[in-house]
């Protein structure tokens, strides 16, 4: 928070009387993948965007509360309709990027083990990190999952949940707790978790990353950078950091 916070009232300081670059809001998963991306853009010749990550939660609220942004990415379909219900999005930029998918984790080194999530977390006796489940997508979709599998009630006790998914992650990289839940796209990018079991899609809502220009932007290339972000090289880069395509 503090870190995004920092970085969007520069960004306010820069951005008067210039121009300046396009300034992005977006989910904490899409983190590197987007820096990654930013990088892309900038060796095109253009002014390389700047980045501010946290909760799809606090994204939207930060948008409500008049960031000087002007395109904001949430890991759910829910925080976009909430903006849109707020007239906080410039009509027809609103676009799907990227999807994802679920994984159990624990510490160890990368790799990726076949196990049955229902089978690891029937016997499982310690403690779950997830994203907040009330307000922050990772933690609802895991949420969902383990309400479908039966285990959300037997679980709870024993769920930590955090105030994001990379939050999360990083409970389990230090081994405060036993497992985590995390998106496939936050166990790529740790070297420190070793992935157990991949969820069944079917068991939650279908993971999709939204986009959308904010209505009071002024930058012109953040409709641009947006276009980008769905073209081949764009989709290409998201593609090696885990996530599915936006289609």
């Amino acid at each position: 928070m503090l870190l995004g916070s920092v970085l969007l009232a520069a960004c306010g300081s820069e951005r008067e009387g210039s121009d300046g670059p396009p300034v992005v809001l977006a989910a904490a998963s899409m983190q590197e993948a987007l820096e990654a991306a930013a990088d892309g853009w900038a060796a095109q010749g253009h002014a390389r965007p700047l980045l501010s990550f946290s909760s799809s939660a606090v994204v939207a609220r930060q948008a409500a509360e008049g960031a000087p942004a002007d395109l904001v990415v949430t890991a759910d379909q829910q925080w976009m309709d909430w903006m849109e219900q707020q007239h906080l999005l410039r009509p027809g930029t609103r676009r799907t990027i990227a999807g994802n998918t679920l994984v159990l984790v624990a510490p160890g080194e990368p790799g990726e083990g076949r196990s049955d999530v229902r089978a690891v977390l029937s016997g499982f006796s310690g403690h779950l990190a997830l994203a907040e489940p009330e307000t922050v997508p990772a933690g609802r979709y895991a949420m969902a999952a383990l309400t479908r599998m039966g285990l959300a009630e037997d679980l709870a006790t024993r769920i930590v949940p955090a105030e994001n998914v990379r939050a999360a992650l990083a409970l389990v990289e230090r081994g405060e707790v036993d497992l985590g839940i995390v998106y496939a796209t936050d166990a790529l990018a740790s070297d420190k978790v070793t992935v157990l079991a991949s969820f069944n899609p079917e068991l939650h809502a279908p993971i999709r990353y939204p986009l959308a220009v904010l209505a009071e932007s002024a930058q012109p290339e953040a409709e641009a950078f947006a276009d980008y972000l769905e073209s081949s090289a764009g989709q290409a880069i998201l593609a090696r950091h885990g996530f599915s395509p936006s289609r």
